[in-house]
């Protein structure tokens, strides 16, 4: 049985392999299975651990379902000089997302910015992965995306017409850690409820409220309720302008056009998605854009924390210290998700990844 932090944690390139695997035994080409992997074994890394490996079961259950192709042929449907749209062929969200990705950073070195649009996609994990390259580039980068799921009413309202909506931003900053910047826009991830769910754990009161308007707590309830927008009507606005930009504006799902990907898992999701690269030397600043966000972001850090707050951090703090930690030393799964991938490994023929965990219950 996995007792210590060492003993729990599995390698790196040990989960990669596994979550690869088990997408090849669904149908997906060793190519992309890598890359998808990849990228989801890197959101446990960077500590997304709500839309990482976490997701496996989704996945698989829309390959199963023929809601998600295996085999697509990722194109590039429109573009101009500095815009673009990808056409993700309703494959896995991660293989349009980080083509989107690779092509604004292309068109931002060209023109300045580089905006590139995602229409059929699916799920991609966190907004993180796919602006964190930007910052790292020396760029600026913005992501968004129409959530998976309708899991939020109009402000006053009672119809689930949004999702989650989240949007990230990332910056080149001086030192180890650019800014990175990922965020819902209700006040908690439908994430972060479904690994409360999985755990046996309750949920916070204001994340989500019944629909006799009081606080649901329990996350096996949560089909039951509303998840809250952050700011309330100012939420709400932020999640429109983000349908509006990675829905409309790609000719994907918005309102209730948008699929339930884990209730529903063979209709096409049409997905909407979008990247954003921004090169500072269009401005005339260059690589002095680093220096001077970090000399703001040392200010900040400065400022004398309120009686009981720890010291002040920027979003992206501390990232890259525990992601290399992370490469070294292996990544630490939850007992309840550990479990879960065991029962995927063998509903897909391959050997349990944590052969010594319990079996649940």
């Amino acid at each position: 049985m996995h007792t210590t932090t060492e003993e729990s944690a599995i390698p790196v390139q040990t989960l990669r392999d596994f979550v690869s695997a088990a997408l090849q035994s669904k149908g997906v080409p060793h190519d992309d299975a890598v890359t998808v992997a990849t990228l989801m074994v890197e959101a446990d890394i960077f500590g997304y651990g709500t839309h990482g490996v976490f997701r496996l079961r989704q996945y698989l259950a829309r390959l199963d379902g023929g809601g998600c192709n295996p085999t697509p042929s990722v194109t590039v449907a429109q573009e101009t000089i500095a815009t673009g749209v990808i056409d993700g062929d309703d494959g896995l969200g991660h293989l349009a997302m980080s083509a989107a990705r690779d092509l604004a950073i292309e068109k931002a070195r060209a023109a300045g910015i580089g905006w590139v649009g995602v229409r059929r996609g699916n799920h991609a994990g966190p907004l993180a992965l796919y602006v964190r390259t930007q910052a790292e580039a020396g760029l600026l980068g913005m992501a968004a995306a129409v959530g998976s799921a309708n899991h939020v009413p109009p402000y006053g309202g009672t119809d689930l017409l949004l999702g989650t909506n989240p949007i990230a931003f990332s910056a080149p900053a001086a030192g180890a850690d650019p800014f990175v910047f990922d965020m819902a826009t209700t006040v908690a991830a439908m994430g972060k409820i479904k690994t409360l769910l999985q755990q046996g754990k309750e949920m916070p009161e204001g994340w989500m409220v019944g629909r006799d308007g009081k606080p649901l707590t329990d996350p096996a309830r949560k089909s039951e309720g509303f998840l809250l927008p952050i700011g309330g009507p100012k939420g709400f606005g932020l999640s429109i302008a983000i349908g509006l930009m990675a829905g409309v504006l790609n000719g994907a799902a918005f309102g209730s056009d948008v699929v339930d990907f884990t209730n529903d898992t063979s209709s096409s999701t049409n997905t909407g998605m979008f990247v954003m690269a921004l090169d500072p030397a269009a401005f005339g600043i260059g690589d002095d854009f680093a220096g001077s966000a970090s000399r703001v972001f040392d200010e900040m850090r400065a400022s004398d924390p309120l009686p009981g707050h720890d010291p002040v951090r920027l979003p992206g703090d501390g990232k890259t210290a525990a992601a290399d930690a992370r490469r070294s030393s292996g990544l630490v799964l939850n007992p309840a998700l550990r479990r879960d991938l065991n029962v995927l490994a063998a509903d897909c023929g391959l050997p349990a990844p944590f052969p010594d965990e319990p079996a649940k219950g």
